[in-house]
């Protein structure tokens, strides 16, 4: 699945989660299966949890991440 189709799973709405960016229109916002992944569990782990989700949406989610993270500069913090 190419990246405009993953992305195309990333789904955002005033009326589900407060507009949080979600995994197709589901109510799991993408903020907390980065959070899922990144406190260690596997995808297998994740899908299992959350039967209603996709092994594209976990894709989903890091490339919606990657594309938010993408800059053209780097502003220190704080400096």
């Amino acid at each position: 699945m190419n990246e405009q189709a993953l992305l195309s799973r990333i789904t955002s709405s005033p009326d589900i989660c407060h507009g949080k960016p979600c995994i197709r229109n589901l109510r799991y916002p993408v903020e907390s299966v980065l959070e899922w992944m990144s406190s260690g569990m596997t995808n297998e782990e994740i899908l299992a949890d959350y039967e209603d989700l996709e092994a594209d949406d976990l894709r989903a989610a890091t490339a919606w991440a990657a594309r938010l993270v993408r800059t053209k500069r780097i502003e220190p913090v704080g400096a």
